[in-house]
């Protein structure tokens, strides 16, 4: 058995109380990275001035490369779609919806496939909270490489590229296995 076909059950029928044992850890990921999310953004927004994306307001970790500032950012990556907050939280809400749906299309109960997907799904909660709650995302985490200077992510950004990287690392895992037999 593969590393990406293991799985909690071979049992064909799942009982209601059975089905959120079998995505266990997938809530137990999702949540993790909600209160993480949540809990940055709220030490930032108490501290840290909004707007503070000039240098002298922003917080110096690692000097020239990381730094810790407070925006909002009402689109998506690198300023896509900027000002449609309500059309990108309609798209994570779909997101989600698609993923309940797709469930075991997807593979959910897998451990593997639940961690990614625990990471992807809590990563879109926290931002869909910031989207509805103050009408844009929380961003502050600054990256400088040289002269180019990273968009400002959070926490849930983070954790929404993590997740899809492993799920991508996992399928091309499971179909170069297929090849092999």
């Amino acid at each position: 058995m593969t590393m990406a076909t293991r799985s909690f059950s071979v049992h064909d029928k799942v009982t209601r109380s059975n089905r959120i044992l079998y995505y266990r850890l997938f809530y137990i990921i999702a949540a993790i990275v909600v209160v993480l999310d949540r809990t940055t953004k709220w030490v930032v927004q108490k501290t840290l001035p909004f707007g503070s994306y000039d240098p002298s307001n922003m917080v110096e970790v690692i000097p020239n490369f990381f730094y810790i500032c407070h925006i909002g950012n009402t689109g998506a990556a690198w300023g896509l779609f900027h000002g449609m907050s309500f059309l990108l939280a309609t798209f994570s809400l779909v997101a989600l919806v698609l993923l309940y749906v797709f469930r075991k299309a997807l593979g959910l109960r897998n451990l593997y496939i639940q961690i990614s997907l625990g990471f992807v799904a809590g990563g879109i909660l926290g931002n869909l909270y910031d989207r509805f709650v103050f009408n844009h995302v929380v961003d502050f985490l600054d990256v400088h490489l040289g002269f180019y200077r990273w968009p400002a992510f959070n926490v849930a950004d983070a954790s929404i590229l993590i997740g899809v990287l492993f799920f991508s690392w996992i399928s091309f895992n499971e179909e170069a296995a297929k090849k092999n037999q």
